[in-house]
């Protein structure tokens, strides 16, 4: 709006728009702004960085001291060898809380890497027959499966029809079925027999009793034997 037009409004509704303009474009100093124009969480105020004048002050055991100037909350900190933390910042006063901060920082970085050791690791692993396929073949391969199975890993099983066999699907589904009972005290089935071009595959699990393995990420490798 030009100052013409400005002239010819009361001062108090200049003042408002001129205020609502300041709040629309002011960024807290603790705020990074992506290209998208949404705020990103950064790291809370600590100690010289909290800019309030007085603040609620929590004990390092939660307990209450009470609504202090932040001269007094330093003097305090620095007797204890603590850190002040700005926990909630949009409270009037703001809450902030004694702790040691890099202790705290170390802490939870070791809490979060053990959590990734946790996290359970899904590898697919892939074992493939043919309709026609021989017993000592089949034993051979069932025992691999199982040895999969027993490792935590899940099982991929293709059943790959060459020739004229893709006119006998139900051949190729009979020895799925037969690997699913065979294994039955190893997996479980996940997801049953499918044709898929001229392969026919289903997924087998380990039973869920068993222990997950204690490795991070995720990777799908393959059995290529045929």
């Amino acid at each position: 709006m030009s100052r013409g037009h400005q002239a010819g409004l009361p001062l108090v509704a200049v003042a408002r728009r001129r205020q609502l303009r300041c709040r629309l474009f002011r960024v807290r100093d603790d705020t990074a702004i992506d290209t998208g124009g949404r705020s990103i969480a950064q790291e809370p105020r600590v100690n010289d960085k909290i800019r309030a004048r007085e603040v609620r002050l929590v004990a390092p055991d939660g307990g209450q001291i009470g609504v202090k100037s932040m001269e007094e909350a330093k003097w305090l900190a620095n007797e204890l060898g603590m850190d002040i933390v700005e926990v909630a910042p949009d409270a009037r006063p703001p809450v902030c809380r004694l702790m040691d901060y890099g202790k705290y920082k170390y802490e939870q970085s070791i809490r979060q890497r053990e959590a990734r050791k946790k996290q359970t690791r899904s590898i697919i692993k892939e074992v493939k027959l043919r309709p026609k396929i021989g017993d000592h073949d089949y034993d051979v391969k069932m025992r691999r499966a199982v040895q999969f199975l027993d490792e935590g890993d899940k099982v991929k099983v293709t059943l790959m029809f060459r020739g004229r066999e893709i006119t006998h699907p139900g051949l190729g589904e009979k020895i799925l079925r037969r690997l699913v009972e065979d294994v039955r005290d190893h997996g479980e089935i996940e997801s049953g027999p499918k044709l898929e071009g001229r392969n026919m595959t289903m997924q087998i699990s380990p039973l869920r009793n068993r222990p997950p393995r204690g490795d991070e990420g995720a990777a799908e490798e393959t059995d290529a034997e045929e």
